[in-house]
Parts: structure tokens; sequence; C-alpha cells
């Protein structure tokens, strides 16, 4: 596992989703995805994996600590069996998911494009209900009342 199979994996997407200049993707280290930014990302220090690190959008002023609880919970609720953790980038403030993509045989630039669909998705669902909703919205999860469950 290493740099050149970073590099393949990155070729191998950029064919899945037409995109012409691999090499481009590669010195940028980033593209956009349904108007999401998301860093493709390979560290020394875990040669056997690649990183996804999703860019969901801005945290207005005032609700940080909302917003960083309910991604906490979805840490553990969600993304902990996908090998994902969401938080808030500290310079930006904006929401971030990071994943981390095993470089194994299975993994082909097909796969990455439809996980880079799937947690685009997500993304969607933070910006469309998370972002935009109130604070109260989200009291009862905290509070374990579940109220959100019944049908």
């Amino acid at each position: 596992m290493s740099l050149d199979q970073y590099n393949q994996l990155v070729t191998e997407l950029c064919e899945a989703i037409d995109l012409p200049d691999p090499q481009a993707v590669l010195a940028q280290g980033w593209i956009e995805v349904e108007g999401f930014e998301v860093l493709l990302s390979h560290y020394e220090n875990d040669p056997a994996a690649l990183y996804l690190n999703f860019h969901f959008g801005i945290v207005t002023a005032g609700r940080t600590l909302t917003i960083f609880r309910l991604l906490l919970e979805a840490n553990l609720t969600v993304y902990a069996q996908d090998q994902a953790q969401a938080g808030i980038n500290p310079d930006t403030g904006g929401i971030i998911l990071i994943v981390r993509v095993p470089m194994t045989p299975e993994i082909t630039g097909t796969w990455l494009a439809e996980t880079l669909t799937h947690y685009t998705e997500h993304g969607r669902y933070w910006k469309d209900n998370v972002l935009s909703s109130t604070d109260e919205a989200f009291n009862g999860i905290c509070a374990g009342d579940y109220i959100w469950l019944k049908v």
C-alpha cells in the first residue's frame, strides 16, 4: 500500500466520474462533488489508507455548541461503523467529515465515486435539515425523549 496505489485510485476515480485530468486532481488534492469540496489525502504514517475530507458548510454564529453536540452524537450512532468522524474545523467553523478508506483490492475508482455520492447525501442532510433548523428541533435527542422515532 503506497502513494502509487493512492495515485492509481485517484486516477480510476477521475475516469469513473469523467474528469479528464487526473494529474491536476492529484496536484490540487481536491474535487467538487455535487457542490461540496472534498479533499483527497494520503499520509505516510498511514500508507494503507486514503482519506476523504468533506466540507459540508459553515455553522452560523451562536450555534457551534449545539451543532458540535449533534456531530458527536452522529459519530457515535452513524459514523463509527464507517471509519469516519464528523467535526468542526476550528479555523473556518465549517462542518467536516473525515472518512478513512482502506486501500484494499476491492476498492476501485467506481467504489470511490459511489462513496463520494453517499457522503454527499449526508452533507445535503446536514445542510438542509440541521444547519437550517432551530436548536429546539434537536432538544429531544439529548433529553432521551426520542419522540422523533415515533410513527
